[in-house]
C-alpha cells in the first residue's frame, strides 16, 4: 500500500527528508517495505503544488532551485496549485502530513492547527515542531488515538537521535525515575568554548560564526529551548505533563570563566542540565546549569553534541548521544517516524 505524503513546510528539513527519501527509495521499499508518493507541497514561501498521483521530485527541485518556488511545476488536468497549508491538509489525498512549518514555540501555532485539521480529517502527523507537543501534547494526541491516526514527533527532542523511541520501545518495561541531559548543542558547544579560555562574549561569537547559536540566542542561552524538550519528555517519557512555563529555568548567561575556572580548580565542570526527576508519584522538571564531576558521563560530552541519560529500575542507568540538530539529522528523524507509521498500518504476517 503506498503512503501519500503531503509536506506543509518545505524548507531546509522538509526538503532534507525528500532528497533522503528519493535517493534511499529502493533500499526503503526493499528493507522496510516502504512504498510512498509525496502529493502535496504547500509552502509560505515556496507556493504549493498536489497532484494525487505524485510529484516528480526531480521536478519539484528543478522549479526550487531556477525559480524559488514550486508553482512551476509542470501542469495537467489533475494538477491544483495555489492551496493553502490549511487546503492541502483537507482536500489532498494524503495520508500523512509532514509538518515542518516555521512555527512559534510560544504559541505552537501554525503547526497545532495543522496537526488539529489532520486529525480532524483522519491523517496523520509527523513533525519536528516542539511548540504542538509541548503546549497541546495531551489534546493531540487524544485527538490522533480517536481518529486511529498516527502522530510522530520524534525530532522535538534530539533530532535523528531517537530520544523518544529508544525508551519507549528498547527500555520497554523499566520504570524510569529520572531523566537528565544535555539538550541544547549551542550552549555545550559555548561552555566548552569557555573550558578552553574564552570569555562568555566571546563564545557567543564563536558558535554564531559557525552557524550553532541565531543572530538573537536568547531562546538557546537562556534555556527556552532546553525547557520546551524537557516538557515534551516529561509528556510522553514519564506520562505527566508539564506545561513549559512551570519548568524551573536558567540559562548559561550568567556563566563566566572565573565560574568555570572554579569548577576545575574542584574537579567539576559546569554543563546546563535538562532534568525531569519523578519522586513519590510526582515529576519535577528543571533546566539550569549545574557543577557536575568530572568522571560524570555527560561531563565527557563536548561541543555542540547533545545527550541524554534514563535512570532504569532494571537497566540502570542509559545513556545516548548523537547530534541535536543539523537538517540531515532532522530529515532524518522525519523518516524514522514515517517508518513507524508504516509498520504499524501494515498488518502483521503470521
Amino acid at each position: 500500500m503506498t503512503m501519500k505524503i503531503a509536506f506543509i513546510g518545505f524548507g531546509g528539513v522538509g526538503q532534507s527528508l525528500a532528497k533522503i527519501m528519493k535517493e534511499r527509495q529502493e533500499n526503503l521499499n526493499t528493507v522496510n517495505g516502504l512504498d510512498f508518493s509525496i502529493v502535496a507541497v504547500a509552502d509560505m514561501r515556496l507556493g504549493a503544488v498536489y497532484h494525487p498521483d505524485g510529484l516528480n521530485l526531480d521536478l519539484l527541485f528543478e522549479g526550487i532551485s531556477e525559480h524559488a518556488t514550486v508553482e512551476t511545476y509542470p501542469e495537467d488536468h489533475q494538477t491544483v496549485k495555489g492551496w493553502s497549508s490549511l487546503e492541502t491538509i483537507r482536500h489532498s489525498n494524503a495520508d500523512v502530513i509532514v509538518e515542518v512549518t516555521f512555527t512559534d514555540v510560544k504559541t505552537g501555532e501554525p503547526a497545532i492547527s495543522h496537526c488539529r485539521t489532520a486529525f480532524a480529517h483522519g491523517k496523520s502527523v509527523v513533525t519536528t515542531n516542539k511548540g504542538p507537543v509541548a503546549l497541546a501534547y495531551e489534546e493531540l494526541v487524544q485527538l490522533a488515538e480517536d481518529q486511529g491516526v498516527f502522530f510522530g514527533f520524534e525530532g522535538t527532542v534530539m533530532s535523528g537521535t531517537p530520544a523518544l523511541r529508544m525508551p519507549e520501545t528498547t527500555l520497554a518495561g523499566n520504570q524510569i525515575t529520572e531523566i537528565k541531559g544535555i539538550l541544547n548543542g549551542t550552549t555545550n558547544y559555548m561552555i566548552t568554548e569557555m573550558e578552553k579560555g574564552l570569555s562568555y562574549n566571546e563564545a557567543l561569537e564563536k558558535a554564531q560564526k559557525l552557524g550553532y547559536a541565531e543572530a538573537d540566542p536568547t531562546s538557546d542561552v537562556e534555556g527556552y529551548d532546553a525547557r520546551y524538550k524537557v516538557s515534551i519528555l516529561s509528556s510522553h517519557v514519564m506520562r505527566s505533563p508539564i506545561p513549559p512555563y512551570e519548568v524551573e529555568c536558567e540559562g548559561i548567561s550568567g556563566l563566566n570563566l572565573e565560574k568555570i575556572k572554579d569548577a576545575w580548580k574542584d574537579g567539576e565542570k559546569y554543563r546546563l542540565i535538562a532534568r525531569v526527576e519523578k519522586s513519590s508519584g510526582s515529576v519535577k522538571a528543571s533546566v539550569k546549569p549545574e557543577r557536575i564531576p568530572m568522571d560524570d558521563p555527560l561531563a565527557g560530552v563536548t561541543g555542540a553534541t547533545n545527550a541524554i541519560v534514563y535512570e532504569c529500575d532494571l537497566a540502570g542507568s542509559i545513556m545516548l548521544t548523537g547530534a541535536g540538530a543539523g537538517l540531515t539529522e532532522t530529515g532524518y528523524s522525519l523518516l524514522i517516524d514515517l517508518i513507524h507509521y508504516h509498520k504499524q498500518r501494515t498488518p502483521t504476517k503470521i
